[in-house]
């Protein structure tokens, strides 16, 4: 049964170059795994720039997520500085419809 992973990965510093040589690739690997994922946007820093990625998506324990994002091809670019992957518990909010109380 697939549960929901969130997916925090931290850029290193100076690696915007490295993150928009490689988003082309990024994309074209995110349309193909689309149906895997609820949500997926880039973090920004206080000032604007790319801070890293943060993706929520459907996997079936903390394997399948890890292996998830080490097939984005932004995984080999050396763009992120940590990864942390966390399961989640959905319980309110507006994407989901409200709250259960």
């Amino acid at each position: 049964m697939a549960v929901l992973y969130a997916i925090n990965c931290r850029d290193k510093p100076n690696s915007k170059e490295k993150r928009m040589a490689g988003l082309k690739a990024h994309l074209a690997h995110m349309d193909e795994v689309f149906d895997r994922v609820s949500i997926a946007c880039p973090l920004h820093d206080e000032e604007g720039g790319f801070a890293g990625s943060m993706l929520v998506i459907s996997a079936t324990d903390m394997a399948d997520a890890r292996a998830f994002i080490e097939g984005d091809p932004y995984y080999n670019s050396d763009i992120w500085e940590s990864i942390k992957i966390d399961r989640v518990g959905v319980t309110a909010g507006s994407w989901v419809g409200g709250k259960p109380w």
